[in-house]
């Protein structure tokens, strides 16, 4: 029997469409996008909610692109990115470039028939991610605070999406998200300092795995707890969270906290890790618990 395996092109391509446009991350920024829509609509229109969704993955996935795009070079230094699509030859630049280019216009197009302050703020989300975050990287550690902008969007997106307005709804919704970005990527940049530091990449807030950075990350940890509390007082229009909602999202709130603790007294890599996965866990169940709320409120 022959042990030749054998190569599959389809399979290939998709796979390396996955990587350019980074899939799962995609996937992540959608979910916030679609709970912010579902907490600020009246009425659920599923067609705003696929919209919302392709012209999410479709802006996401390009600023993924140009990103990859940008740090090719970087990347074959880095031993969690050399074998991406770009680093390892297989996909050429001025075919991710394209790929890049159609998903900014459809995005666009796709979240301008929403409404234009969506595709307004989709717009501003790619500018600062690819133009501002990325060349910052390579620079000085405030990369994360300009990274937390774009990141903070999606969730509001989505009220926006909803509402067709700013005001001080998707503006909470904002503050939740950006503040949550701190401890989310200095946990990453401290579980990886040694693949990045390859590539030239500063993360961390003092540019080390120390007692600095480890307190900077725990109080920002206590900030996007106090954030996220804030609808729980009436004083954020028609975003409103019942006390009871409020002791789970202090609870969840407080089981990140401890991970963020647990990583000041060990300073490892694994106690890094350990709260990346911990932050993931918190802002996916924090929006989850948000719509329930709002949801069965409504029931009631």
């Amino acid at each position: 029997m022959s042990n030749t395996r054998v190569h599959n092109p389809s399979a290939s391509i998709l796979s390396d469409f996955k990587e350019i446009t980074k899939m799962r991350l995609a996937i992540s920024v959608v979910f916030s996008s679609v709970a912010g829509y579902f907490l600020g609509a009246d009425n659920i229109d599923f067609v705003v909610v696929t919209l919302l969704a392709i012209g999410g993955y479709l802006m996401v996935g390009a600023s993924n692109a140009y990103n990859q795009i940008i740090e090719r070079n970087l990347d074959a230094l880095m031993d969690r990115t050399k074998n991406r699509p770009l680093p390892a030859g297989r996909m050429s630049v001025p075919v991710a470039f394209a790929i890049a280019s159609a998903f900014t216009i459809l995005g666009l197009i796709v979240l301008y028939v929403i409404n234009p302050k969506t595709a307004m703020f989709g717009a501003i989300s790619i500018f600062l991610y690819v133009s501002v975050y990325t060349p910052l990287k390579t620079k000085t550690p405030l990369s994360v605070f300009v990274g937390a902008f774009p990141g903070a969007i999606p969730f509001m997106l989505g009220w926006v999406a909803a509402t067709g307005n700013f005001s001080i709804e998707p503006g909470t919704l904002f503050m939740i998200q950006f503040f949550w970005q701190f401890p989310h990527f200095w946990a990453i940049g401290w579980w990886l300092f040694d693949d990045y530091k390859k590539g030239g990449f500063f993360m961390l807030p003092t540019g080390k795995r120390d007692r600095g950075t480890a307190i900077q990350i725990i109080l920002y940890t206590c900030w996007t707890i106090m954030v996220s509390l804030i609808p729980v007082f009436g004083v954020t229009g028609k975003l409103f969270l019942t006390p009871v909602s409020g002791i789970i999202i202090f609870l969840l709130g407080l089981g990140m906290l401890y991970y963020a603790i647990n990583l000041f007294k060990k300073k490892t890599a694994e106690a890094a890790k350990k709260l990346m996965f911990a932050s993931v866990s918190y802002i996916t169940l924090l929006q989850i618990v948000y719509v329930l709320d709002k949801f069965i409120r409504q029931w009631i």
